[in-house]
């Protein structure tokens, strides 16, 4: 008998995988395995890092940028991220008060290890981004989810906040624009949730404005600050260039908030990462203090992309979304199709199975709404071309139409 011990530490076991990122994966297996697909599961947009931002990485690896950097980023970044924080979200912060790290996802996680002592709660609206249970987990956290159904915007009430607030609780996540359902909180909104977080002293706050540039319409980004700048002390701001200038693959991303928060993930990257990449730091430095008109330009073709996609599966039977506000998402309900059977005559009974039906039967690979914490919805990307919008919708639209009726 052996008396080898499990070398998996028994926390990873509560701990479930990004449902995004194996979705990703499961379309490039089909893809590899000769099937035709449409993937609308990708986060991330379809076009190239823009030319100036690219040429500017090169740049940096031909002088030798190609060493390790301080561990928060080099000062050129983080003063061009502290400029851009006033410049367009009159937030001012020194410095020392920001932290550079591989991806926005990087700052959060590095930002729960800082923090959250065992048993601690992070009130977390859903639907919600996969990885932030499963982050607070990691380390130690509860997550507490708080349901933000479809009659309220997909977004956490005042009401439901001061309700799920226990002396427990160490952070509460907003994420404006949202990913999955592309909801953004109007000021008011805002507000009305700094008013019940003035209340509670112990409780910190992370806002996740990863999406902030890809507002449509009259929607116009506002960050929880602009509206209750009394909770700065307590408030961890998240961002990155990932979406907003195309860069995913370049993993840099960025916290500002409270000094010793911002010296405490430090300490945590020095023991990790070291820092983020050089080449990739000077090519962001350029990104964000040169013209935003590369922004500007993909937020209106996201636009369009979306009103496509909403037009498109709107038309389709069982299927019902509302124009998101921001992001490039469509959080599409399927409750008309819960329960309507399939060819070979078994019944969908959850999201998962018109997941599966659709990935399948049309060769469409979307991610089902109970990985994000809601269903029976399903989450499509539009950070793809028309054309492949067009072609997906087709291909649902043709599967749906064999279908019986309940």
């Amino acid at each position: 008998m052996s008396n080898q011990t499990e070398i998996v530490a028994t926390r990873l076991a509560a701990v479930k995988p990004s449902a995004s990122i194996a979705a990703k994966a499961r379309a490039d297996a089909m893809r590899a395995a000769g099937r035709e697909i449409i993937d609308f599961t990708v986060g991330e947009p379809d076009f190239p890092t823009p030319a100036h931002i690219v040429e500017a990485g090169v740049r940096a690896l031909e002088a030798g940028h190609t060493r390790y950097t301080a561990s928060a980023g080099t000062a050129e970044l983080r003063d061009a991220i502290a400029k851009k924080l006033l410049r367009e979200n009159q937030l001012s912060y020194e410095t020392n008060e920001i932290v550079v790290g591989s991806g926005a996802k990087h700052i959060i996680f590095n930002a729960f290890m800082a923090s959250l002592n065992e048993g601690d709660e992070v009130v977390i609206p859903a639907p919600y981004w996969v990885s932030y249970p499963e982050m607070a987990l990691i380390n130690g956290g509860v997550p507490k989810i708080v349901d933000c159904p479809a009659e309220n915007g997909f977004k956490i009430t005042a009401q439901a906040l001061e309700q799920a607030i226990t002396a427990k609780t160490r952070w509460v996540v907003l994420n404006s624009p949202n990913n999955p359902t592309g909801a953004v909180y109007s000021e008011e909104e805002l507000r009305a949730l700094g008013e019940v977080l003035v209340k509670h002293p112990h409780v910190h706050v992370m806002t996740d404005e990863i999406y902030e540039h890809f507002v449509y319409g009259s929607a116009r980004h506002v960050c929880l600050l602009n509206t209750t700048p009394e909770l700065r002390s307590r408030t961890l701001v998240v961002n990155g260039l990932s979406k907003s200038h195309a860069m995913t693959g370049w993993r840099i991303g960025y916290g500002a908030g409270p000094a010793k928060l911002i010296k405490a993930i430090t300490l945590l990257i020095t023991q990790s990462t070291t820092c983020a990449t050089s080449a990739a730091q000077a090519a962001a430095t350029v990104a964000l203090n040169g013209s935003q008109a590369c922004v500007a330009e993909a937020t209106k073709m996201f636009e369009e992309r979306r009103n496509r996609m909403v037009e498109r599966l709107n038309a389709i039977d069982g299927f019902q979304c509302d124009m998101p506000d921001g992001a490039f998402y469509v959080f599409a309900s399927v409750a008309g199709l819960i329960g309507r059977s399939m060819p070979d005559g078994k019944p969908f009974q959850t999201d998962v199975d018109v997941a599966a039906f659709l990935r399948e039967q049309a060769g469409v690979v979307t991610i089902d709404g109970s990985s994000y914490g809601l269903s029976p919805y399903l989450r499509f990307s539009f950070a793809t071309s028309l054309s492949e919008i067009d072609r997906g919708c087709n291909a649902i639209a043709a599967a749906v139409s064999q279908l019986k009726s309940r």
